[in-house]
C-alpha cells in the first residue's frame, strides 16, 4: 500500500492540525503509507479553494457529500462542528471509507453507538482525535503503571481547566447549543481527561456528579440581545473504577488563567505520578524507596528514550508540541490501514469515553449514581 487519499472536511483549528499531521507524517515516521492530500471541503467555495492551496490539497469542494463519494478518497477526516460528525461519519462508512473524526464523536450517546456499530459492521478503520494519549510522556506513564513502579493504584485524580468561556461578555456561539455542540465543557474538554483516566487507571464503573452553567446567557454578536447557554461550563464527578478504587474528574471552561491545564495524579501503594499538559514534556514520579531523607519527586524529561519522541528530534529537551501529537495519531491510523490492525482509540474504544461524559451529565441531571 503505497499511498492513501485524504479528504479533509473543515479548515478551523482541528482542520489545520489534520492537514499539518498528514503533511508531516511520512517525513517523521517513515514506515507509513504516503498520504495524498486529495480533496478539501469548506464553505463557501472560494474559501475552500484558498485553504486547499494553503494546506497543500490538490482540489477543493464546498460539498462534503461529493468528497465522501470521490473514488480518490480513502480516508475522510472530519473536523467540522460537532453536529455534523455523525452524519458525515455514517456516510463515509457507508461509502467504505476509513474515518478520522475529532471528538466528541457525536451530539448524543445514541449517535455515537450508531457510528461504532456501523464502523464495526463495515470493517473500515476509524480513529478519534484523542491526541493527548499519544504523548510519549503519557505512554511512558502507562508503562510505569503497568510495570508496577508505583505499586497498586489506589486513587486517580484528574482535572482539565481552560478559560475560553470565562469572560461573561464573550459573544454567544454554536458551542452553547445542545443541537450544535451537544455537551459543553464535558464534550470539549472532559472527554480528553476521561481518555487519560482510562489509559492509566482502566474503565470507570459508576459515578455521581454535578454540573453548573456559570454564564446562563451570552450577548449575540450582532448586538441584538442575548441567547441562552444550554450546556455546562463546569462539571465534577466522583467515580468508582472497575479496579476497585475511587477517583475524581473535574472540568471547567470558565477557569481564568488556565489555558490547557489538563492534569492528573495517579496514587499507588508505592508512589505516585503527576502530569500537567501545560508542561507536556515532563512527568513527575515519586517512588517510596531508599532513605526517607533522600526521597522526593523526580522530573522525567521526555526524549528519544520515550518512543516515538526520537522520530521527531534525536535530542532530549527539545520538546514536542500539540501538533506533533496529531502526527503520531495520524500515523496510528495509517499503520492500522496498512497492517489491517486496530488503531487506538477507534470508534468502539472512544465510545467508552463518550459513555462516561454522558453518564456525568445524566448523574448531574438526576442527582443519582449512574452505573456505566
Amino acid at each position: 500500500m503505497e499511498s492513501l487519499g485524504i479528504g479533509l472536511i473543515g479548515t478551523g483549528f482541528m482542520g489545520k492540525c489534520h492537514a499539518l499531521a498528514f503533511g508531516a507524517v511520512k517525513a517523521v515516521m517513515g514506515d507509513v503509507p504516503t498520504p495524498r492530500l486529495e480533496l478539501l471541503c469548506e464553505t463557501p467555495a472560494d474559501k475552500a479553494a484558498a485553504m486547499a492551496g494553503q494546506f497543500g490539497f490538490a482540489r477543493a469542494t464546498d460539498d462534503w457529500r461529493a468528497l465522501v463519494a470521490d473514488p480518490a478518497i480513502d480516508i475522510v477526516s472530519i473536523t467540522t462542528p460537532n453536529r455534523l460528525h455523525h452524519e458525515i461519519a455514517m456516510a463515509a462508512i457507508a461509502a467504505g471509507k476509513h474515518v478520522y473524526c475529532e471528538k466528541p464523536m457525536a451530539l448524543t450517546l445514541h449517535q455515537a453507538e450508531e457510528m461504532a456499530a456501523a464502523a464495526r459492521a463495515a470493517g473500515v478503520k476509524t480513529i478519534v482525535g484523542y491526541n493527548y494519549i499519544k504523548n510519549p510522556t503519557f505512554m511512558h506513564a502507562q508503562r510505569l503503571v503497568q510495570e508496577g513502579a508505583i505499586g497498586r493504584i489506589v486513587h486517580f485524580r484528574g482535572w482539565v481547566d481552560e478559560d475560553y468561556q470565562a469572560d461573561p461578555d464573550l459573544p454567544w456561539t454554536w458551542r452553547a447549543r445542545h443541537a450544535e455542540a451537544g455537551l459543553g465543557a464535558l464534550g470539549d474538554l472532559g472527554c480528553h481527561l476521561v481518555s487519560m483516566a482510562y489509559g492509566l487507571a482502566g474503565p470507570i464503573e459508576s459515578l455521581v456528579a454535578d454540573m453548573q452553567t456559570v454564564h446562563r446567557t451570552r450577548p449575540l454578536a450582532d448586538g441584538s440581545g442575548e441567547a441562552a447557554v444550554e450546556n455546562e461550563d463546569v462539571a465534577t464527578a466522583l467515580v468508582r473504577f472497575k479496579g476497585g478504587f475511587h477517583g475524581s474528574l473535574a472540568t471547567s471552561r470558565s477557569a481564568w488563567g488556565r489555558k490547557n491545564r489538563l492534569g492528573w495524579e495517579v496514587h499507588g501503594t508505592r508512589g505516585m505520578l503527576i502530569f500537567d499538559q501545560e508542561r507536556m514534556n515532563e512527568l513527575q514520579l515519586y517512588e517510596n524507596q531508599g532513605p526517607g531523607a533522600q526521597q522526593g519527586f523526580k522530573t522525567i524529561l521526555t526524549g528519544p528514550a520515550h518512543p516515538p519522541f526520537g522520530a521527531f528530534v534525536p535530542a532530549a529537551g527539545h520538546q514536542l508540541g500539540f501538533n506533533d501529537l496529531k502526527v503520531i495519531e495520524a500515523a496510528a491510523l495509517l499503520r492500522a490501514i496498512a497492517e489491517d490492525s486496530r488503531p487506538e482509540p477507534d470508534f468502539v474504544a472512544a465510545l467508552a469515553f463518550e459513555r462516561v461524559i454522558h453518564a456525568i451529565a445524566e448523574a448531574a441531571h438526576t442527582d443519582r449514581r449512574v452505573v456505566i
